[in-house]
């Protein structure tokens, strides 16, 4: 278990990382971290593990690198997420940073886009019935 001064200073290290991506805001979430720029959750930090969005576009790209799932257990059930821990390259270098935190800012905007879609075809679903 690390302390909250441990994974407070991580988070923080996170702003650094990715100031040529732009300006991130770090939130509390259950025992780790979300990380949003603009109000859009790309990534997440949880054990000083730093996992980022991904989604049919760029999920490859951690694949072919053997990076893990972020994954959780609910009720028994392991719970998968679209969320994989980014390269370490990301956390020792701004430039790559920014090259991944871009392409799960945009995993992020395109999964947004899709949840809008399917909350108007339900609405629109409803009005007809």
């Amino acid at each position: 278990m690390h302390t909250q001064a441990v994974l407070d200073e991580f988070a923080q290290h996170l702003t650094d990382v990715f100031r040529l991506f732009g300006p991130i805001t770090l939130r509390r979430m259950f025992a780790g971290y979300g990380v949003f720029r603009d109000g859009i959750m790309f990534g997440l930090v949880y054990e000083e593990t730093l996992y980022l969005k991904v989604d049919a576009e760029n999920i490859a790209s951690f694949q072919d690198q053997g990076l893990r799932q972020f994954e959780y257990i609910r009720q028994g059930k392991v719970i998968g997420l679209s969320y994989y821990q980014a390269p370490e390259a990301v956390l020792e270098d701004v430039n790559e940073a920014a090259l991944w935190a871009r392409r799960s800012f945009e995993a992020a905007l395109r999964a947004n886009v899709s949840k809008a879609k399917a909350v108007r075809g339900r609405h629109r679903h409803t009005a007809e019935t």
